[in-house]
């Protein structure tokens, strides 16, 4: 029997004195989380508790102690979020903190995909498909098996791509799937399964990987070769993950992949806050993460910086309730504050009336509209408050909607750069030729398969008899895709070629509201003025995709900044002075399936807890008491069933009184209750959220 022999570890280093007083600088809870030693740590963090600051003073604190700053991984949801907290701390402390590798889990497994991509077949320069153009990938493959005219209760592209990603990033059988969330199409399984297989052969064979595929493929690349898994986590000394109660299957399972080595992550999210499983994100892995890594050490940032007391114990009353849970108490050091007020409008035309008159009461006070924001489930849910705002020239923007590059005349461009760096590149060809006229989707197809054809140069045409309906509008193609491509030139001359050569054909194609359009392009420019090379500028674009369009920018462009309308979904990380949450209905908060599904009705719980945190001196929740529906005429609501026997000392109820004729001299008109803190309260500057 061989001789044992222990290895003792290295002692510890001597490191300088720390620069930061991070127990000066942190509360006793941040504090703990900043210099927690290392190993699993999960820090469960309240809304408002300062979770941004701990991870930038835990991000300087392990590079100050001695961790190379190439070998820390800071995943986030955002690549704005990881660029952030970067930039911060570098500010803290110094310029080695931006050298901590920091970004999303896509764009980390992408990196490893290009370098490695040979290990699994694929080419070096694969392109990544966003959602919308798997969604035409499904088109072209339902097309191509006479779907297209199979009966009409057949899914769409979209629910397609949304069924078959949600098998990927859930890691369930594709019935499975259709049983829990899309009945109606059960009888379509093995169609549906045949087509999910002829997706994977397509995507395969034209160097395509979707969004699921990074992350899938990643996973794949780690399980196939040990070897690399190593190699990539050997790199990873410290692994520090944002908003963890949003991660997906794939995602938890590669944070354990990417600890494998050193075992050193910390996890930072709050379960109260997990409310995008229509995403993917799965509730689960919060909980699971100290089984996931034994020995796991859970802290909790209970310390809310941001809210009255009389608001946080609304939110700690709604958590309560909550079937499953970290326990958490969250207090504040400020003093005062009004209870938040329930409104209970006679309809939804009265609830407009209320918001729009306190929204001006406010305004007269001194705080800024974009200090005031208006939360709803649905954006069907405020259409009778935009047509309120309207009518009073209150300037309002609504959040939700699309992105730059979603946006049909900006994915039209961004399908030109695409074929100019994948020549094989499909789906880009299918929606460049179809914007040329003369040429449908039969014809497309056609000039595809020559298109994608092994050939010295994509970009020339060879003699082929073309047909004359469309030979001159490809003859002009060619000929912008080939001096766009020629050494040298750099990218925005590339872009400015493309954009001269669309101007044209957006006029032609988007007619009613081209001017608009043509600002999105100039936008578009401006973008690729300031990016690296055409594969660094199209990973950006689809990896994270710029969010502000001209329509939304017109919005913007008002001399006052506008009050702020948004779902509750996309309000979340934000917070205002004063909150008003309409329409708390049972049947819309919590929505009408969540009744039958009890995780379901548990995510729409934290839905409104995240509403009620966005606020920092007033919340108001209101609802109507009458509504209207086409089949059923109007009937009587009941409020939500989360607010329904709330205490009053928590949640304080008002009545609303229509103002009569003027009164007589002697007698005082009834008032319409005022926002909490009264007429003489202090105003409140704010600051730009």
């Amino acid at each position: 029997m061989a001789r044992r022999f222990v290895l003792k570890p290295d002692p510890p280093a001597d490191h300088p004195p720390l620069t930061l007083d991070y127990a000066g600088d942190l509360n006793p809870q941040q504090h703990a989380a900043a210099t927690a030693p290392g190993g699993p740590v999960l820090v469960v963090a309240g809304a408002g508790t300062g979770k941004t600051r701990t991870l930038i003073y835990r991000l300087a604190y392990l590079v100050e102690t001695g961790t190379p700053p190439e070998q820390i991984v800071l995943l986030t949801f955002t690549r704005r979020a990881a660029r952030e907290m970067l930039t911060r701390a570098a500010a803290l402390l110094d310029g080695r903190c931006s050298r901590v590798q920091g970004g999303t889990f896509h764009a980390f497994c992408l990196a490893i995909l290009r370098q490695h991509a040979p290990r699994l077949g694929l080419p070096a320069h694969f392109t990544i498909l966003d959602a919308a153009d798997a969604a035409d990938v499904l088109d072209v493959l339902r097309t191509a098996r006479g779907l297209h005219r199979a009966a009409r209760r057949f899914p769409r592209k979209r629910t397609l791509q949304a069924i078959f990603s949600a098998a990927t990033n859930r890691g369930l059988a594709l019935e499975e799937i259709l049983a829990e969330s899309y009945p109606q199409f059960e009888a379509y399984r093995d169609t549906l399964d045949a087509l999910q297989q002829d997706y994977a052969d397509y995507k395969q064979r034209h160097g395509l990987l979707d969004y699921d595929d990074l992350l899938h493929r990643t996973l794949t690349l780690f399980e196939r070769h040990p070897d690399v898994r190593d190699q990539v986590s050997a790199r990873c000394r410290h692994v520090l993950v944002d908003e963890y109660q949003d991660t997906n299957r794939l995602q938890a399972a590669l944070v354990t992949q990417f600890a494998h080595v050193h075992g050193n992550v910390m996890a930072v999210g709050d379960d109260a806050q997990s409310i995008y499983r229509f995403r993917g994100a799965d509730f689960r892995n919060i909980f699971a993460f100290p089984e996931r890594f034994p020995g796991t050490r859970v802290l909790k940032l209970e310390h809310n910086y941001r809210s009255t007391q009389p608001i946080l114990d609304l939110a700690n009353h709604v958590l309560g309730r909550a079937t499953r849970k970290y326990e958490k108490h969250l207090f504040t050091d400020v003093r005062g504050g009004e209870p938040p007020a329930l409104v209970p409008a006679p309809d939804a035309r009265y609830e407009a009336r209320f918001v729009a008159q306190v929204v001006l009461e406010l305004r007269e006070q001194g705080v800024p509209l974009r200090r005031i924001a208006v939360l709803f489930r649905s954006s069907a849910n405020a259409y009778e408050l935009e047509v309120e705002l309207n009518r009073r020239n209150i300037p309002f923007v609504k959040y939700g909607g699309l992105k730059l590059s979603e946006a049909a005349h900006i994915k039209d461009l961004v399908a030109h750069l695409r074929v100019l760096e994948n020549p094989q590149d499909a789906v880009a060809w299918n929606r460049i030729l179809q914007l040329l006229e003369g040429i449908g989707p039969k014809t497309a197809a056609d000039l595809i398969a020559w298109l994608t054809a092994a050939r010295d140069d994509p970009f020339r045409l060879e003699e082929r008899p073309f047909a004359p309906r469309y030979v001159e509008a490809l003859k002009a193609l060619f000929e912008t895709l080939r001096a766009a491509r020629q050494p040298g030139v750099p990218l925005p001359a590339q872009v400015e070629r493309l954009v001269a050569y669309y101007e044209p054909i957006c006029r032609r194609v988007y007619y009613e509201d081209y001017p608009r359009r043509l600002q999105d392009l100039e936008h578009f420019l401006a973008l690729a003025e300031h990016a690296g090379d055409r594969a660094a500028f199209l990973a950006s674009l689809a990896l994270d995709p710029v969010e502000l369009t001209a329509l939304e920018a017109e919005a913007r462009a008002d001399d006052e900044p506008p009050l702020v309308l948004s779902t509750i979904h996309s309000a979340k990380g934000l917070e205002f002075n004063t909150v008003f949450v309409i329409h708390a209905l049972d049947g819309v908060l919590p929505s009408g399936y969540a009744l039958k599904d009890p995780d379901a009705l548990d995510e729409e719980l934290r839905l409104l807890y995240v509403a009620v945190t966005r606020a920092e001196e007033r919340l108001f929740i209101t609802y109507p008491m009458l509504r209207y529906q086409r089949y059923q005429g109007e009937y009587l609501t009941r409020p939500s069933r989360f607010i329904d026997g709330v205490p009053e000392r928590l949640l304080e109820p008002w009545t609303l009184v229509e103002e009569g004729p003027p009164a007589l001299p002697d007698a005082a008109p009834p008032e319409l209750p005022g926002p909490s803190g009264g007429p003489d309260a202090e105003p409140d500057d704010g600051l730009p959220f």
